[in-house]
């Protein structure tokens, strides 16, 4: 990995442990979720999601039982839809604010992205999860507002992150060009969607969120690390 002058970092099973977003901000936003529309739907933010979810699916923006039940769905059919992405986002300000939970960040994350952050390396998130909700989740970590260490977010409302049109965009969005960009990510479908907008790509392949480790035709061809401190070329 040579020539890196930006690093992207995906979040869930690369900075952090998958378990956290399953076990703990899932079940959270999808009991609250209920109650939270219908006493915010007035919101001009949330209104505008539940249109959108509405109309995708032919149902009148006031319908707010039918829509409830279909985000409900896919939290349960684990939908990376923007819309909903959004909303979860929203039901998980009040977790942070009250301090239900933090954020748990990989040591060896937080050490690598502070190091690459003091050297002048600009750090940028891609996640399917909304640019808020990613805000939210690196204000309230367990190493305290890592926030400060990135200089942008992206989420699905620029691509799908297994399209490589999404990186296209990203690299223009950055004004860097893709031979100088590094994506990191637990997922091998999008590193290989970067790797064809023409990035460098690192998978990231923990052994608490994966016991069987992706090595061989298993990494695609990516290059394959444990830990952010094994990428020792940057």
């Amino acid at each position: 990995m040579n020539g890196v002058k930006a690093i992207v970092t995906d979040i869930e099973g690369t900075t952090s442990s998958i378990a956290f977003v399953r076990d703990v901000l899932f079940p959270y936003a999808r009991a609250a979720l209920p109650r939270f529309l219908q006493e915010k739907h007035g919101r001009a933010d949330v209104i505008h999601w539940v249109k959108a979810v509405a109309e995708e699916n032919g149902l009148a923006a006031e319908d707010l039982d039918g829509v409830i039940e279909i985000l409900l769905q896919w939290i349960d059919q684990d939908r990376k839809h923007t819309a909903l992405k959004a909303l979860q986002g929203m039901i998980w300000v009040d977790g942070y604010a009250n301090a239900t939970y933090k954020a748990p960040v990989y040591p060896d994350a937080d050490a690598s992205l502070r190091r690459w952050h003091a050297a002048g390396i600009p750090l940028y998130v891609y996640s399917s999860g909304s640019v808020p909700a990613q805000k939210l989740f690196f204000a309230h970590t367990d190493h305290g507002d890592l926030c400060p260490l990135f200089s942008g977010y992206f989420d699905t409302e620029i691509g799908g992150k297994r399209e490589t049109g999404s990186y296209v965009r990203i690299a223009g969005a950055i004004g860097i060009p893709p031979e100088n960009l590094l994506f990191l990510s637990d997922i091998v479908e999008e590193l290989d969607a970067a790797r064809d907008a023409g990035w460098q790509t690192a998978l990231i392949d923990r052994r608490e969120d994966y016991p069987q480790p992706r090595t061989g035709d298993a990494a695609h061809g990516n290059l394959r690390f444990e830990r952010f401190s094994d990428i020792d070329a940057i």
